[in-house]
């Protein structure tokens, strides 16, 4: 019995029947409660109503015998209403309480207590209460037999008509006559309330018994039985059977969990058969891994052990850790297995041995504890990865750094270390102090933008990190003195951080010579145009010489001078001072040592420029000029005295071409003979310049050494070989390119191309300040 107590309390289903046998007893009860209460209201509502309609019927009734104070009359009527047998008492009070009439003969002229039930309804107020509604007139009180009566009491009112004197007078100012008091019997209302309380409990019952069992049947079908099964399953899969499956037949809550637990049962057996491989690859990997792997106890005994360790080691039954390792019969000054045991964490060391060959050997060996599940360490694991062929390397790897050392510190440029962010110098070599001037340990941790003038090294500090080659840079060394140099920027990465390798290169004698030889081919320019620059000034002082003879015979004859023609003649003799004075001045400026500025120039006007100081030289010669040239094109960057030097030296070179060549015969008709050819125009971002002459041409088998230093194919002493080197570097330096090719059909076209400016933003963002050659000069 109490087992099966104990089961009905573990039960769900118990638990879930007696849970809903009670919501639904509780909720048939309390229907049952509210359905009889309305029941008994509804019958006394209408056992009320009907007595007031009797008790307005009888008033009715004995109206009119009232008025006409037929005393017969109104007993005949309240006695004959009487006899109905729920009717117990009619009785007709007057003002004072005293029974004027009643079924029952004997209560009639008795006088009631007016605090008496009845009366009170009406008399509990000083004076009466005229107006009293129906349900405060109702009363319910019981009979001697044991039943309820049911009694209400209305007031007889005084009409109009009983003031005359047709009637029995009454005073006009008296408002209540009298009262009719009915009382009835509620036996046989009350024993139907009592059948329908029966009825509605009985049927309460009824239901609440059907409702039970169907929810009894429905449990045990549709819960019980397949919670069973759901349990069942689980205690199979629990044992490890995962082939059998739940079978609940239905796409309800139960049936979706027998779904999911013999989904979970696949899974299961799945992931059993995925750990059990895992299990067996564990072991594989344990047994296989390359490294030597042990178990030991606290007394270093080796437990389990790898097929790496039994291969190298041999070792034999219970032996001892430091026996199979070194031959030791004691362990190990320095243990990890012991310092786990002690503290029951991880260690790392490095040991080193002998070989079976004899070989070093060294091992990184590393230990961990095993915990049973109390948490205590029980056994040690201790991995060993033999490291003897990294150690060989870190040692090759020493020797390599010690020798690429040894070629950084003696590169003969000086080589800088840089932080990729701060531009700080992390290292550099040995030749940063024969450049620089600067001990290795004094510039170390310096920024490198301390090299560069103070207002250059924004600029240069952009570039630094947007560029691979910055030429001409201006440096300072540890005196404060400039030297010039090219940097080679290139991302690397040293110690495992991001840097900058920059190598320079000292260039400053180089420029120096630079500047000298294009100091001295503008010399020898001018040398070669001296003979045109004689011509050219001789015209103004013929002018001059031929007027000065004019002024001097009218003087001399003291003739008078007309003095329109003194004032043309005057005019004249100063056109052509002012003329002679440009041709000084353009030669003195071409002449002298010009600093390399790069401003927007327009190409068209320093062509113009250069012909007219050459232009006399090509007229004597007979030489044409054909000039096919884009007025509108635009301009580029460059600076206007080197570039006229460039284009004097390819007009030289055509003039020279040309001569040798045609020589000395006059020109003919043909544009072919004795013909250089000015050509300009824009074209894809790019400002080009053709100067072409008909001359001999060049070789194909020379035209790539044209721009070399010294190279020249015109006869000894004709020529120095540095005009169109000297015209590249320049091209050059001004961001242009400048080639030579074939001119149809004889001759050579030089091709100038220069970049177009964006003169809103500037030359590439800004303008380039004194030449590296100038500021040779102020240095």
């Amino acid at each position: 019995m109490f087992n099966l107590i104990q089961n009905l309390r573990n039960s769900m289903a118990s638990k879930l029947i007696l849970a809903v046998g009670i919501v639904l007893l509780v909720t048939i009860a309390t229907w049952s409660s509210f359905n009889i209460r309305n029941q008994k209201e509804k019958l006394m509502n209408n056992m009320v109503a009907g007595t007031d309609r009797l008790t307005t019927t009888i008033r009715l009734g004995t109206h009119y015998a009232m008025m006409l104070n037929s005393r017969d009359e109104i007993n005949q009527i309240i006695n004959n209403i009487g006899r109905q047998p729920e009717i117990k008492n009619i009785r007709i009070y007057n003002k004072e309480g005293e029974i004027k009439y009643s079924n029952r003969p004997e209560e009639v002229e008795l006088t009631t207590n007016i605090k008496a039930e009845a009366c009170h309804i009406c008399h509990r107020t000083d004076p009466p209460m005229t107006e009293v509604p129906l349900e405060e007139r109702t009363r319910i009180f019981f009979s001697d037999s044991g039943y309820r009566l049911l009694g209400i009491i209305s007031p007889i009112r005084n009409e109009p008509g009983c003031a005359t004197g047709d009637c029995h007078v009454h005073p006009e100012g008296k408002k209540i006559l009298g009262a009719l008091d009915v009382v009835i019997s509620l036996e046989d209302t009350d024993r139907e309330i009592l059948m329908a309380e029966r009825g509605i409990i009985g049927l309460a019952g009824f239901v609440f018994l059907i409702t039970s069992a169907i929810i009894f049947i429905f449990v045990l079908r549709f819960v019980n039985y397949p919670i069973k099964r759901l349990i069942d399953g689980t205690r199979r899969i629990a044992r490890g059977d995962y082939s059998t499956r739940v079978q609940i037949e239905k796409m309800d809550e139960l049936g979706q969990m027998a779904s999911a637990i013999n989904q979970m049962s696949e899974e299961i057996a799945s992931s059993q058969k995925e750990l059990n491989k895992q299990r067996d690859e564990y072991q594989n990997l344990f047994e296989q891994v390359p490294c030597l792997i042990t178990v030991q106890d606290s007394n270093y005994r080796l437990l389990r052990y790898n097929n790496e360790f039994a291969r190298r080691f041999a070792p034999g039954p219970n032996d001892h850790c430091y026996h199979a390792y070194k031959g030791r019969d004691k362990k190990c000054k320095v243990c990890p297995v012991e310092k786990t045991f002690a503290d029951g964490i991880s260690h790392q060391t490095e040991e080193r041995g002998v070989d079976k060959d004899g070989s070093p050997t060294h091992w990184l060996v590393r230990t961990s504890p095993i915990k049973d599940a109390s948490g205590e360490i029980v056994a040690a694991m201790e991995i060993s990865l033999d490291i003897s062929q990294r150690r060989q390397l870190e040692e090759d790897l020493q020797r390599s750094e010690k020798k690429y050392h040894a070629i950084f510190s003696n590169i003969p440029n000086p080589v800088f270390v840089l932080d990729v962010d701060s531009l700080e110098i992390i290292d550099c070599n040995q030749s940063v102090t024969a450049v620089y001037g600067f001990p290795v340990e004094e510039i170390t941790g310096r920024s490198f933008m301390t090299l560069f003038h103070p207002d250059e090294r924004d600029h240069y500090a952009f570039k630094l990190v947007t560029c691979s080659v910055i030429n001409q840079a201006r440096h300072l060394d540890r005196e404060g003195k400039g030297l010039f140099v090219n940097i080679r920027i290139s991302p690397s990465e040293y110690s495992g951080r991001k840097v900058l390798l920059v190598t320079t290169s000292d260039i400053t004698k180089r420029l120096e010579a630079e500047q000298q030889l294009i100091q001295a081919s503008k010399m020898a320019t001018l040398g070669e145009m001296a003979t045109g620059v004689a011509h050219e000034l001789n015209q103004p002082l013929s002018v001059i010489k031929t007027v000065s003879s004019f002024f001097m015979k009218k003087i001399t004859a003291q003739e008078a001078i007309d003095p329109s023609t003194l004032n043309t003649m005057l005019s004249k003799v100063d056109g052509n001072v002012d003329r002679a004075a440009k041709i000084i001045n353009h030669m003195r400026q071409f002449a002298r040592k010009s600093d390399m500025e790069l401003v927007p120039v327009q190409v068209n006007d320093v062509l113009k420029s250069a012909f007219e100081i050459f232009s006399q030289q090509l007229k004597v010669r007979g030489i044409q000029v054909v000039w096919e040239i884009d007025e509108s094109i635009p301009r580029i960057h460059a600076d206007p005295s080197r570039l006229e030097q460039v284009f004097i030296n390819l007009l030289l070179n055509a003039r020279d071409a040309i001569e040798s060549r045609w020589g000395d015969r006059p020109a003919g008709d043909d544009e072919k003979e004795k013909t250089i050819r000015l050509w300009t125009r824009s074209d894809a971002g790019k400002v080009v310049c053709r100067i072409c002459d008909t001359g001999t041409g060049i070789p194909e088998n020379i035209v790539e050494k044209i721009f070399e230093p010294f190279f020249t194919t015109k006869e000894v002493g004709k020529g120095t070989g540095l005009g169109l080197s000297i015209s590249y570097g320049i091209v050059k330096e001004c961001g242009g390119t400048i080639e030579a090719t074939p001119n149809e059909p004889n001759g050579t076209c030089f091709a100038l191309r220069f970049p177009i400016i964006d003169e809103k933003a500037g030359v590439n963002g800004q303008k380039e300040s004194a030449s590296a050659s100038e500021r040779l000069k102020n240095e």
